[in-house]
C-alpha cells in the first residue's frame, strides 16, 4: 500500500511521548494538546501543535479531518505476539507446557498449508488494525510458508511488521521438528527474501531453549552475527516448570538467559518475552547487551506463569514494553493489556502510572524495537501510523470522562474501561484503514 501523498490535517486532542515519564510524569516527557492538529504529508508526520497555530498556516484547500471527543496517538506497538495462535485464544485451564502440547502445537501444524497461513494472516492483521495496533513483533511457525504468507499480507497493507520462522529441532511433536541445518537454510532464504523489503524486518526465532538443541542455538547465533540488522525473538523465564526443563537440558549454563548468551543471542535488537523469573545478573546482562523484555500480563495471568517485576527491571535499566502474547494472551487490545499490566503492578506492590503505560505501548515499544523516529511518536518525519481513540466509546466511559480532572485520570479511565470499541480509527502511512480490512 502506497502512503497517502496528499497533505491532511487531523484535528483533535493529541498525545505522544518524547521520553519515559517514569512514576512522576515529567512534563517534558510528553506533548499533549487538548485541541491540536496533526499534519500529515507524503505518509509522514510534518508537524503537530495547537490547532489555532497550525490551522492559520495551512495552504488553501488542505483537508481538515475533525476528531471531536477523540484522542490522536501514535499507533500501538505489540512487542510479542503469535499470529498462528488466533485459534487457540481462550483454550485453557492449563499452564505453559501442557498448553503448548494440547492446543498450540496441533494448531500450528496447519500452517504447512500456504492457503491456511494466508487466511489466518488476514484475520490476524484485521484484528491488529481493529484494535489500533500498527506495528508488531510476530512469531510465525516452523513452516517457511507461514512467514511468506504473513509478510505478503503485511506488505500489501503497507504495515511495519517484524516476524520470523520458528526454529525447533527437539522436544516437540515430530510434525513440527526439522533438522537444525534445514532451519538455518530456510531462515537465510527468508532473510534474503524479506528483511528490509518495504516496511518489513526479519526476526531469528528459536521458539524457546527447550525446543532447540545446542547445534540449533549455535546456528541461530551465527545467523545473528552474519545479519546484525535482523532481530532475535524468543521466550525467556516464563514458567517454573519450563525453567526446570532448561536446567536439565543445559546443565552447564548458569541460567536460562545464559543458554542464549552462550549462543550469541543476547544483543541489540533482541526481545525476550516474559522475563518473569530472572535474577539481577540476568536483567543487568540483558540491559548491558541492549536487549529488551516484553511484558505480557494477560498471558502471564491466564497461564498462571507469574508476575513481571517492573521495579527490578527498572533497577537493572533494562528496557521493556508490553506484548499481548496472543494466543496465551487473551486480547489483541492494548488498552485491555495495559489494564492488566496496571493490576500486575498493584499485586506486586509497585506502580504503573497511566502516562507510563501509554508510553510503553508507543514510544517505549519503538525504543525496544530500535524503531524510534520511525514509529511510536509524532516527531517530524515519523511514519504516519496513528489512531483515534474515542473517549466516550461506551455510555459508562462517557459518564466517567466528565469527572476526569487531569490527563492521567483520563488515561486511567481509557485503559480501565476501554477496549476495541474505543478505536475510532486506524491510519497506516496516513491512509485510513477499515476495521473490517
Amino acid at each position: 500500500m502506497a502512503p497517502l501523498t496528499e497533505p491532511a490535517a487531523h484535528r483533535g486532542a493529541i498525545l505522544h511521548f518524547k521520553a519515559d515519564p517514569g512514576d512522576h510524569g515529567a512534563p517534558e516527557s510528553f506533548e499533549h494538546f487538548t485541541d491540536g492538529v496533526l499534519l500529515i504529508r507524503n505518509g509522514r508526520v510534518e508537524r503537530i501543535g495547537p490547532a489555532q497555530d497550525i490551522l492559520a498556516t495551512l495552504p488553501a484547500g488542505t483537508p481538515v479531518i475533525e476528531h471531536a471527543g477523540q484522542l490522536l496517538m501514535p499507533g500501538f506497538i505489540d512487542t510479542h505476539i503469535h499470529y498462528p495462535q488466533v485459534d487457540v485464544i481462550g483454550c485453557g485451564g492449563r499452564q505453559l507446557l501442557d498448553w503448548l502440547n494440547d492446543y498450540t502445537f496441533p494448531v500450528e501444524r496447519e500452517f504447512a498449508s500456504a492457503a491456511h497461513a494466508g487466511e489466518v494472516a488476514e484475520v490476524f492483521l484485521d484484528e491488529l488494525v481493529r484494535n489500533g495496533t500498527t506495528t508488531a513483533l510476530v512469531f510465525c511457525t516452523v513452516h517457511a510458508a507461514s512467514v511468506d504468507a504473513f509478510f505478503t499480507a503485511a506488505e500489501r497493507r503497507g504495515m511495519r511488521m517484524i516476524a520470523g520462522k520458528v526454529l525447533m529441532d527437539r522436544n516437540a511433536p515430530d510434525y513440527l521438528l526439522e533438522p537444525a541445518a534445514a532451519g538455518d537454510r530456510a531462515s537465510r532464504d527468508l532473510i534474503a527474501r524479506w528483511h528490509g523489503r518495504e516496511r518489513l524486518s526479519y526476526a531469528i526465532t528459536p521458539r524457546f531453549a527447550p525446543t532447540s538443541s545446542d547445534e540449533q542455538l549455535a546456528l541461530a547465533g551465527t545467523l545473528a552475527r552474519d545479519f546484525p540488522g535482523v532481530y532475535v525473538h524468543s521466550h525467556l523465564a516464563e514458567n517454573q516448570a519450563e525453567i526446570e526443563m532448561v536446567r536439565r537440558l543445559f546443565p552447564a549454563a548458569r541460567s536460562y538467559l545464559d543458554v542464549y548468551d552462550r549462543a550469541g543471542l543476547v544483543r541489540e535488537r533482541t526481545v525476550y518475552a516474559h522475563c518473569i523469573h530472572l535474577d539481577m545478573n540476568d536483567r543487568t546482562r540483558m540491559a548491558q547487551a541492549g536487549a529488551a523484555a516484553a511484558f505480557c500480563p494477560t498471558s502471564n495471568l491466564y497461564l498462571g506463569s507469574g508476575l513481571f517485576d517492573i521495579a527490578a527491571t527498572d533497577d537493572a535499566r533494562l528496557r521493556f514494553a508490553v506484548g499481548t502474547d496472543i494466543g496465551g494472551g487473551t486480547t489483541f487490545n492494548a488498552l485491555r493489556t495495559l489494564s492488566e499490566a496496571y493490576k500486575v503492578a498493584q499485586l506486586t506492590g509497585q506502580r504503573l502510572t497511566p502516562l507510563r503505560a501509554f508510553y510503553l505501548a508507543t514510544l517505549g515499544a519503538a525504543r525496544c524495537l530500535d524503531l524510534e523516529g520511525k514509529v511510536g511518536s509524532f516527531v517530524p518525519g515519523a511514519e504516519a501510523d496513528f489512531i483515534a481513540l474515542d473517549l466516550r466509546a461506551t455510555p459508562l466511559m462517557a459518564r466517567r470522562m466528565t469527572r476526569a480532572r487531569t490527563l492521567s485520570e483520563m488515561l486511567l479511565l481509557l485503559m480501565t474501561l476501554g477496549d476495541d470499541r474505543a478505536t475510532a480509527g486506524t491510519w497506516i502511512l496516513g491512509r485510513a484503514q477499515s476495521k473490517a480490512q
